[in-house]
């Protein structure tokens, strides 16, 4: 059968698309990042299909078992906790699997947090970079320097406890009046978008701590 790559709600339940909800009852088995996470999803839109737990650190162990019930047959929906699977979650693995083993593989259109951060940031977007997830420790200042002369608008996902670190690193490297925004809680309660200059909102952010899951987008470097 076929490997579905399914998007659920990055917030508000209502972004789970009809398409993606007729999938999730349809298939044979889904694979949940955190299966209690999900649990709740289902529970909410009444799909009591099997689940199975696949996150980053069981899915090489678990890929090759998932391709033969595929070619025995069935059809397998993939979903992380939030949002796309694949983009700064566990999926890319499985799909790769699939692909080289001839199973076709359907990714149904549906919610991904950086989309809407970017498009309200008021930056430009006909060109833009998704860096997703910078490195914690090793790593992690030679890639902002080496994004030092990228033109394009850049896009980065952040946890709120290193954001101000991020921003702080973002205006020595990238320029202080480097034009950003920050969105929060996108398609929650609380959303917001803050937008100024990498030094304006890293003083934003040292007085009013950030909490949910935060999306950066930084302009390029003027041509």
């Amino acid at each position: 059968m076929k490997l579905y790559v399914v998007p659920t709600p990055v917030g508000n339940l209502e972004d789970m698309t009809f398409r993606a909800i007729r999938v999730l009852k349809e298939a044979d088995l889904i694979l949940a990042e955190d299966t209690r996470t999900s649990g709740f999803l289902m529970k909410h839109f009444g799909i009591d299909t099997p689940m199975q737990s696949h996150h980053k650190f069981n899915e090489h162990k678990t890929v090759d078992s998932i391709v033969q019930r595929i070619k025995s047959g069935q059809s397998i929906a993939l979903i992380s906790d939030a949002g796309t699977p694949a983009i700064s979650d566990p999926g890319f693995l499985i799909v790769r699997q699939c692909v080289e083993n001839d199973i076709e593989v359907e990714c149904l259109p549906g919610a991904t947090a950086f989309v809407p951060a970017l498009v309200a940031s008021g930056l430009p977007n006909d060109r833009f970079c998704f860096e997703g997830f910078l490195p914690q420790k090793k790593g992690r200042q030679t890639k902002i320097n080496n994004l030092k002369n990228e033109t394009r608008t850049m896009i980065f996902y952040e946890s709120p406890f290193r954001l101000v670190k991020t921003l702080t690193q973002f205006s020595e490297v990238l320029g202080a009046e480097r034009k950003a925004s920050v969105s929060r809680e996108i398609s929650k309660i609380y959303e917001e978008t803050k937008r100024g200059t990498l030094s304006e909102l890293t003083q934003y952010f040292s007085e009013h701590q950030p909490k949910g899951e935060i999306v950066i987008i930084v302009a390029g470097l003027e041509e």
